[in-house]
């Protein structure tokens, strides 16, 4: 894959994003520019675990290769515009702006094994799905590989904190993205990058069954999370245009394919909707869908946005679901509301803000 032919990766002097670079492809640069292999390790530690600002902060170059860099290349800026904490918990959340002023958000939830933090990967979503607040500014642009990690680092300095889990679950459409999203992937899970493992980074997708084939064949092992939130095609068709694309049955023959090369655990979404998707057949139609799985289901209170009218099932609807589920041998859980007090759920507090500046 080349990033380079992605317009987004360069500014408008032609200088293009060096953090978006996985360290092979660092490697190749400096060598072009005529200096020594070990040099890009030095420019990769700077970049990623120093969260150098500009090349003038990496002390060890010389000045004559602090100059080539800044001929050719530009470091990400991302400031941010506002930050909510929860009073319910310690949930934090951050409205981001970019070198070209587009906003996005960013989340960071607190567990007792460690900070999470769920990033954006466009600048809005193209996608439709009816009851997401991501999609209803409209799709701007793809992130680049440089914006997205930018998210962690800034935002794992303003905490003092380490962030130890990656879940690409803000707004945009990760496999949308696909080779920004998957250089972003090699970088945090570099040794020499942010380091995290594998199997501690998800990507969630609401389904784009080519590009899922794709990112099998990379052999990442990163955890992936399929937005199934129906247990039919008709259903599904109403909530998420992209139904209409790819049918349940070839998501799901994607997913075996991932899952094959991976060997790793699918991860399935389900958001409850009163009287759209959570019926007790609704709970038999899904339990059908995955018994060959090896999987689990993370049941979701469908987040209320005032550009429609749905409703979250209720508490007794969605233990109800969970527990038909368990009974047909599916382990289904019930994500935790966090951060409600501050509107965490992605593109939520992005669209207020947009609002309010226009």
């Amino acid at each position: 894959m080349d990033i380079k032919s992605d317009k987004v990766n360069f500014d408008s002097e032609g200088k293009f994003s060096i953090l978006s670079f996985t360290k092979t492809e660092l490697e190749e640069e400096l060598l072009e520019l005529g200096e020594k292999k070990f040099r890009a390790g030095q420019v990769y530690e700077w970049l990623h675990q120093k969260n150098a600002q500009s090349f003038d902060d990496m002390s060890n170059l010389s000045l004559e290769l602090r100059e080539k860099l800044k001929e050719k290349y530009f470091i990400d800026q991302i400031v941010v515009l506002d930050k909510l904490e929860s009073k319910l918990d310690e949930t934090k959340k951050f409205i981001l702006k970019l070198d070209d002023g587009n906003i996005i958000e960013a989340v960071v939830m607190k567990y007792k094994y460690g900070n999470s933090i769920c990033i954006s990967s466009e600048v809005g979503c193209q996608m439709g799905c009816t009851f997401c607040a991501s999609t209803k500014q409209g799709y701007k642009r793809n992130l680049r590989a440089g914006e997205m990690l930018k998210e962690i680092y800034l935002i794992q300095d303003l905490i003092g904190e380490r962030i130890g889990n990656v879940v690409i679950m803000g707004i945009g459409e990760p496999l949308m993205n696909y080779d920004n999203v998957v250089h972003f992937l090699r970088n945090i899970i570099d040794p020499k990058g942010l380091n995290i493992g594998a199997r501690h980074v998800t990507l969630s997708t609401c389904g784009i069954v080519p590009r899922i084939r794709q990112l099998a064949e990379e052999k990442m092992q990163i955890n992936l999370a399929i937005s199934l939130h129906a247990s039919n095609d008709e259903t599904r068709k109403k909530l998420m245009p992209i139904a209409n694309k790819f049918s349940i049955s070839e998501v799901l023959d994607a997913c075996r394919y991932y899952c094959e090369l991976n060997n790793r655990r699918m991860n399935f979404e389900y958001a409850l909707i009163q009287g759209k998707n959570d019926t007790e057949k609704n709970a038999e139609e899904l339990a059908n869908l995955l018994k060959d799985f090896t999987c689990f289901v993370n049941l979701i209170p469908v987040n209320e946005i005032k550009e429609n009218d749905y409703k979250k099932t209720s508490k007794e609807g969605i233990k109800a679901f969970q527990e038909k589920l368990n009974e047909r041998g599916i382990d289904a859980t019930i994500r935790r509301e966090l951060g409600s007090d501050i509107e965490a759920a992605c593109g939520q507090l992005r669209n207020q803000y947009m609002e309010k500046e226009n």
